[in-house]
């Protein structure tokens, strides 16, 4: 069974086109990541930042 770590949660395609561009293809791999840094990729907004960190604190992980 396929963890929801292991694979990006519904953030809209800009979104996750500019996460899987910068390499990021599952959740676990955003944990420690700064925010300001996934802020930049072009097609990343706020609410898909917002979605990834709620994704993230299910899990007890969040952002760098």
């Amino acid at each position: 069974m396929t963890s929801s770590l292991d694979t990006l949660p519904k953030i809209g395609a800009p979104a996750t086109r500019a996460l899987q561009g910068a390499g990021y293809t599952a959740l676990r791999q955003l944990a420690g990541v700064p925010e300001a840094d996934l802020a930049k990729l072009h097609g990343m907004g706020p609410k898909a930042l917002g979605i990834l960190q709620a994704a993230l604190e299910e899990h007890g992980l969040s952002f760098g």
